[in-house]
């Protein structure tokens, strides 16, 4: 025994070949909705047309999710003022288009005794990008690298 809904059928709890032949004369097919139900519940329907509509739904959902590109700059702690020019231009440009920057010094060999000059130049990276962007995270010290993460502004 099914319980039988669709379109242009009088909704009832019918015998399983009942159910088919309902279908079968309608010229389509009877798909089972929900097995977990007292009687499970059956529809009448085109099951390419429904698989058909499942896929454009989902595509819909997938379109409507906003994917979250992280862009990576890499600066040294004696990085000069045109050099970082040059990678604030670039790191404003990704902003621009919506990407996340994940702007990092990098401490070579014994460098790493200049953290405090790594920090003033993430620090100012991000005063330079504040009207573009803004600290997601602030700087910290993960190992040899000092990272900082900017969010594009909405």
């Amino acid at each position: 025994m099914v319980r039988v809904v669709g379109e242009n059928i009088e909704p009832g709890i019918y015998n399983l070949r009942e159910a088919l032949a309902i279908a079968e004369s309608r010229g389509l097919d009877l798909v089972e909705i929900s097995p977990t139900a007292n009687p499970p519940v059956c529809k009448v329907i085109d099951y390419k047309k429904f698989l058909y509509e499942l896929k454009k739904k989902q595509k819909e959902i997938k379109a409507k999710t906003a994917r979250i590109i992280v862009k990576e700059i890499r600066l040294g702690p004696n990085t000069d003022d045109h050099d970082f020019n040059f990678k604030l231009n670039h790191a404003i440009k990704f902003l621009k288009d919506g990407c996340k920057v994940k702007v990092d010094v990098f401490f070579k060999g014994r460098s790493i005794i200049y953290k405090e000059q790594g920090e003033l130049i993430l620090l100012k990276f991000a005063q330079s990008v504040a009207e573009h962007g803004k600290i997601e995270q602030m700087p910290r010290l993960e190992g040899k690298r000092m990272i900082m993460i900017v969010a594009p502004k909405k």
